[in-house]
């Protein structure tokens, strides 16, 4: 995940190298690499998925979005509107609610997360209260307990639980 914050007018040097112009549209600076990224390329099958490219996506009767890598939930704070960024973006695009992180998260304490967190959604559990238990349970144990570890990640939207359906 990336999050590229607004250039201030007086400056002239941009923070990315290669960049000609400031981006104005602040869906634009957030967004995910993927693998297989094409550096130089734009638009298109560049590899970059743009929080203002996910408006565009057809997302509606998606219950969960997880973005479990960095800075998926940072964005421009805009006074009066919220924040711009991937999880507006997923909003605009129908998915009824999302799991983000704040910070640079540790690949090792995410995968723990993740994996205690699929387990009690899938036991019923709502999608709020399943992550707040499993960072609970990670600041009582010993290896994970500093917030860096779990705290980056919060719910949005839909809190409730999910019916699981099982195919073919």
């Amino acid at each position: 995940g990336f999050f590229k914050p607004e250039r201030n007018p007086g400056e002239r040097n941009s923070p990315l190298q290669g960049e000609r112009n400031v981006v104005e549209n602040p869906l634009l600076r957030s967004g995910l690499v993927l693998a297989g990224v094409t550096i130089g390329q734009s638009a298109g099958d560049d590899g970059v998925l743009t929080a203002l490219e996910t408006t565009n996506l057809n997302l509606v009767g998606t219950k969960l979005v997880v973005l479990s890598a960095c800075d998926t939930g940072k964005g421009d704070i805009k006074i009066g509107q919220g924040v711009y960024g991937l999880r507006r973006a997923l909003v605009i695009a129908g998915s009824e609610s999302q799991l983000i992180s704040l910070w640079k998260v540790s690949d090792d304490a995410t995968k723990d997360l993740m994996v205690a967190y699929y387990g009690r959604l899938k036991k019923g559990e709502g999608r709020s209260e399943s992550l707040r238990q499993i960072q609970l349970g990670m600041l009582k144990g010993e290896k994970q307990k500093h917030p860096f570890y779990w705290a980056s990640f919060i719910p949005s939207g839909d809190a409730t639980s999910m019916e699981f359906s099982s195919y073919p």
